[in-house]
């Protein structure tokens, strides 16, 4: 609906209605979660039994709550160091890549671009597999020709970071790029008329006008690491991150702890979103 043109109160009241089945059909599942995280059950399931924290701090064993979950706790770290080095790399990695594409004209430049928004189509499963096939294929032909065992190139979290990267730094770069193409270059122009290096510009004025597209591409590429699931599925290993363990103990049967992590989950993605706005405010401002 276009709000200059004047509707009919049907259509007004019918389009209403609609954006808020469409919220509640978004949120309904996260606050059923969420509510059954607090039940004191042993299922996450009706009926309401009472409010209770145990989910989250109680340490025996038939109710183990998830800041008392080694298990647990320790697949949340290996997220966290994933997510950290995959939003690390992509973060270069895609500021390079969107001045490649933003700022400079080369041959089979749309073709390149093309290649580089190939991940984003490839199924995560189909994407894991192929890594994973051909660091094994690798590492198998070095062990064969020169005696070399090279850990990295078997499952693990140095191919769960490679596989996350492969695709997160696509989004992270046509982020960073939508910001850039949008920069007044005579801001730039005049630093450098006026005798700054490309150093002291890329510092003192384009980075910083990056800065919003920067907190939002890492943001989203930590959130996007840290709740991958397809295509860690198929690179680790022993060292199971956080929703490989989820998944693991979601087959052996639901617990309220699950929810409870759920929640943690929720809570910790708000406020990185809460972050990013608020550092766009900052730079509007």
């Amino acid at each position: 609906m276009i709000p200059s043109i004047k509707q009919p109160g049907i259509y007004r009241w019918t389009y209403r209605v609609y954006i808020l089945l469409f919220y509640v059909f978004l949120m309904s599942p996260l606050v059923v979660v969420a509510v059954f995280a607090f039940n004191d059950s042993l299922f996450p399931s009706l009926p309401w039994n009472g409010f209770t924290l145990d989910w989250f701090t109680s340490k025996t064993q038939d109710r183990l709550g998830v800041f008392s979950d080694s298990a647990m706790l320790e697949s949340l770290g290996i997220s966290a160091f994933n997510a950290f080095w995959v939003t690390t790399l992509s973060l270069f990695v895609a500021t390079t890549t969107a001045f490649l594409f933003e700022r400079y004209d080369f041959r089979f430049k749309e073709f390149l671009y093309m290649l580089m928004l190939l991940p984003l189509v490839i199924p995560g499963v189909i994407l894991g597999i192929s890594i994973l096939i051909a660091s094994n294929s690798f590492a198998n032909l070095l062990e064969e020709s020169y005696n070399l065992e090279i850990e990295a190139l078997r499952p693990g979290l140095t191919l769960v970071i490679l596989g996350q990267f492969s695709f997160i730094t696509t989004i992270a770069t046509m982020v960073i790029g939508a910001r850039l193409r949008k920069m007044d270059r005579t801001l730039e122009e005049a630093a450098y008329n006026l005798g700054a290096s490309k150093a002291a510009v890329l510092w003192t004025i384009t980075f910083p006008y990056l800065k919003p597209s920067l907190i939002g591409a890492g943001i989203v590429a930590f959130l996007m690491s840290f709740e991958n699931f397809n295509t860690t599925l198929m690179l680790t290993s022993s060292d199971s991150p956080l929703t490989i363990t989820m998944y693991d103990r979601l087959r052996e049967g639901s617990t309220p702890e699950l929810n409870a992590v759920s929640v943690l989950l929720m809570v910790g993605s708000g406020i990185l979103a809460l972050l990013s706005v608020f550092a766009q405010k900052q730079n509007n401002g």
